[in-house]
């Protein structure tokens, strides 16, 4: 009997409907007559899927008792004694209870199949095990059940099970997925909508690849050369010259145009490896057309038509994007062309284009190397044996006669041996001077420089070709060798500065280094002017030298455009290294420039802090300020009244109102000193080490005790941050969410760790901001519709918000699951480095693996709510 087929079910995550899809599935079998059973499946307690299991035949399961509890897996044997011709089976990356059959699920479903059961699974895409370090970036979480992506792939079909993240949301609202006791923690936690997002991305990508696999497959199977538009696919085919680039991005162009466009740049190598294409404007092309999406690749083919369209029509290409030929018009009589030749046999499914470039019809233009000299000691050697050699021979030989083939072979190994040595001018010299001592010494007449017969001058003739196309060959391929350990070393250096512009690297220091360390130089400076008449200055050097105040002054200058010079001093470099250096020159100025961006942008973020707290302080003034004193201005001014008479009670209640205002007023003004400090930079925030418990209770000292409900556990770790901050920021909020949340309902003060952070949640049931209105809230002492309201919040959220970024944290507003506001404060865990602080709506914390969450639809907002 064969192996049975498996088919699964992809989701992006769980609650998008893999298992209702599968038992649909199973109904329909069933209706078609086929023998279908339901080996497991787990509906979660959710009432349309469970319905779904009714008119299906379920194999019972099997018991396991594991740590004093029972628990039911999928009884294997049922299922084989059973023999269905389909089963359905639940969760592929299910882990087993110990003591099972097998450890893991899909190990179950292999046995299924190879007793020739056909099985119907799901999946999500978090459980691939490839996947787990992109799954854990996006939600904070590694996936603990994983199954082998090769079990996956081994499938006979999968399907997508797709839902966009706000139907997911929804869905969960309507209480089809989980239980209300669930659903705040989902939604808060792995099921927000950036990270929904992205695995939705995941999932497409993926399955999309497994379609591009099997139409390749398919094609190859059935040997289908012809192409296949499916999907854009542009090849572009690149000699190694400076037109490359022209090309790329043209075929960049033409790919944004498509749907799915795909752009593969190709260098067509000879397959004896000599080539004079430059190896830097190779590595340059390579990184460019990465930089625009697109791959590079290095075929070798000595017909380079052919070679070109073969992989093309390999990987299914649409398009070829070539340059105008640069040859010159009398090269023509040579053949048509790469290009012509390619346009003509590619077909009436291939579409060629020739770009025109700045380089047509200006010669092939490419760099050669002049071949690497072979050292002066060992030309020196050449010499010595292609000259002194054969006369130290003759000599030797004038008491021998060995014959005059004899006499040939030995002084042409001399030749060969000054070949080898010293290249092929000495070995020219040698063979020069052995045929003029052979036709004196040894060929009749003796002593004479005539040849009396005929033959000898054939041998002698014989003996230079031969020597000369030996020392030919012999410097040939020494120079050749030479050049190929040449090429190599500047492709491994080009290939390190190409890896460090890709990893972004921003340490001009190091990068000097390597280049003085690669160049065997005393030092390296960076220098650069603002104009062409300003004087040089050092942005930046390594070595010991003397310092270069001039490029001219050093030993080898790179300009780099008419304002930066790479200066270097120890000794002169040839010509042919200055390729690989002007590489480095260019990629030092693209490192001092990201270094200057990066401290301009740092400088406006901070201007841009200070802007917006001075604009608190100016509002606060304005608008907190004047509430209190009224109140004071008031009851002074009825106290000193004669026209009432005030009883002892009033007057109590009065100047219980002073007393009031005068705190107010005194904690408004202390933060107000402490903000200005801070804006000023007089005051920095002590950043330490602090368990929340110590900090957040604190923060609870100015509302009512039965307002509010806290939840720290002890188990979180220590976070960095100002303790007296982080007391006013989260005083502020849980101030505003006791002000705003419905009598008889406390306010939730919750703290989680995620990752290397630690968030405080402050939680309240009220009526909740739309979310067109959630970033306004942050402005200062702004209120929802502009509507008046009573006495003010203190110094606001905004306020709340810039002591939070001050200790590097974030402070956004999300809603509450059933109605309401959560303030989200987020600040690092202690131990962790400093990183750029996530944008709001695309933070990804993560929660359970099998967690659904749901956008819970979005409450009216009263006009009077305030907004921070």
């Amino acid at each position: 009997m064969g192996r049975g087929n498996l088919r699964i079910y992809l989701g992006a995550a769980p609650g998008v409907g893999k298992t209702y899809a599968m038992l649909s599935e199973g109904h329909r079998r069933v209706e078609r007559g086929t023998d279908c059973v339901v080996a497991f499946v787990e509906h979660h307690d959710r009432p349309r899927t469970e319905v779904m299991l009714h008119g299906l035949e379920q194999v019972p399961r099997t018991e396991l008792a594991y740590r004093s509890a029972v628990f039911t897996e999928m009884d294997v044997d049922a299922v084989l004694r059973r023999r269905p011709a389909v089963a359905l089976v639940d969760e592929l990356a299910h882990t087993n209870i110990p003591g099972s059959r097998n450890a893991k699920r899909w190990q179950d479903i292999e046995e299924l199949l190879a007793a020739g059961i056909d099985v119907v699974s799901t999946v999500n895409i978090q459980h691939l095990e490839s996947l787990g370090d992109v799954v854990e970036s996006i939600t904070g979480v590694r996936q603990q059940e994983t199954v082998p992506d090769e079990v996956v792939r081994r499938a006979g079909q999968i399907e997508l099970v797709d839902m966009s993240p706000q139907a997911l949301r929804r869905r969960m609202a309507h209480g089809n997925i989980y239980k209300s006791d669930k659903v705040d923690a989902a939604l808060s936690n792995y099921f927000r909508p950036g990270n929904l997002t992205a695995l939705r991305e995941l999932a497409l990508l993926w399955v999309a690849d497994r379609v591009d696999e099997y139409l390749q497959e398919y094609r190859s199977e059935h040997q289908v050369s012809a192409i296949w538009g499916s999907r854009e696919r542009i090849v572009v085919g690149l000699t190694g010259g400076p037109e490359g680039r022209t090309l790329i991005r043209r075929a960049a162009r033409l790919a944004e145009k498509g749907a799915g466009g795909e752009v593969m740049a190709v260098y067509i190598a000879r397959s004896d490896g000599l080539t004079a294409a430059s190896p830097k404007e190779l590595a340059l092309q390579r990184t460019l057309a990465e930089d625009l999406g697109g791959t590079f690749h290095h075929v070798v083919g000595d017909d380079i038509p052919a070679a070109l369209l073969d992989f093309a029509r390999g990987v299914n290409a649409t398009q070829i994007v070539l340059g105008s030929s640069r040859r010159r018009t009398w090269q023509y009589v040579f053949g048509p062309g790469v290009g012509v030749t390619v346009a003509r046999e590619s077909g009436p499914d291939l579409d060629v284009h020739i770009v025109t470039h700045e380089e047509v019809a200006k010669g092939r233009g490419l760099p050669v190397s002049r071949g690497a000299r072979l050292g002066r000691v060992r030309i020196i050697w050449g010499w010595g044996v292609g000259v002194l050699g054969p006369a130290i021979l003759a000599v030797l030989l004038a008491g021998v006669h060995l014959g005059l083939a004899n006499d040939m072979l030995l002084f042409l190994s001399l030749t060969v041996a000054a070949a080898l040595l010293g290249g092929l001018v000495p070995a020219l010299a040698s063979a020069a001077f052995g045929s003029l001592l052979l036709n004196y010494f040894y060929t009749p007449p003796l002593h004479r420089l005539t040849v009396a017969d005929p033959k000898n001058i054939v041998a002698i003739a014989i003996f230079v070709g031969v020597g000369v196309s030996v020392a030919s060959v012999v410097d040939l391929a020494a120079r050749r060798t030479h050049q190929a350990a040449r090429l190599r070393a500047e492709s491994e250096i080009l290939s390190f500065l190409a890896g460090s512009v890709l990893r972004g690297e921003t340490s001009l220091e190091a990068l000097l280094e390597r280049v003085r360390e690669t160049f065997a130089m005393e030092s390296v400076a960076l220098l650069e002017r603002e104009g062409e008449v300003d004087p040089w200055t050092c942005a930046g050097r390594v070595g010991t030298g003397v310092p270069v105040e001039r490029p001219e002054d050093a030993d080898v200058d790179v300009p780099v455009g008419d304002r930066q010079a790479l200066a270097l001093s120890g000794r002169v470099l040839p010509a042919e290294d200055r390729r690989v250096l002007a590489a480095f020159a260019a990629q030092a100025v693209v490192v001092l420039d990201r270094r200057r961006l990066q401290a301009e942008a740092e400088q406006a973020r901070t201007l841009a802090e200070g802007n917006r707290i001075r604009t608190a302080l100016l509002a606060a003034v304005s608008h907190d300020l004047r509430t209190p004193l009224a109140g004071i201005k008031a009851a002074v001014s009825s106290l000193r009244s004669d026209d009432v008479a005030w009883s002892e009670e009033d007057r109590a209640e009065l100047l219980e109102g002073i007393e009031d205002g005068a705190d107010r007023l005194d904690h408004l003004v202390g933060n107000l000193l402490d903000m200005s400090r801070l804006q000023t930079g007089t005051v920095t925030p002590l950043i330490r080490e602090i368990d929340l418990d110590e900090v957040v209770p604190m923060a609870l000292g100015g509302v009512p005790e039965e307002s509010a409900e806290l939840d720290v556990p002890e188990t979180l770790p220590m976070v960095a941050v100002d303790p007296g901050l982080l007391e006013r920021a989260v005083a502020n909020l849980v101030e505003n969410a006791v002000k705003y949340s419905p009598s008889g309902e406390r306010v939730l003060v919750a703290a989680s760790a995620l990752a290397d952070r630690v968030e405080v949640r402050v939680v309240d049931r009220g009526p909740g901001v739309p979310d067109a209105a959630k970033d306004r809230i942050f402005e200062p002492f702004q209120r929802y519709g502009d509507a008046p309201r009573g006495a003010g919040v203190g110094l606001g959220l905004a306020v709340a918000r810039g002591f939070a970024e001050a200790m590097n944290g974030t402070l956004t507003a999300e809603d509450t699951p059933g109605g309401g506001l959560t303030m989200v404060l987020t600040v690092r865990a202690a131990g962790s480095r400093p990183g750029p602080r996530p944008a709001a709506d695309a933070d990804v914390d993560a929660g359970p693996d099998d967690a659904v969450g749901a956008e819970r639809p979005v409450h009216p907002v009263p006009p009077e709510r305030q907004a921070s």
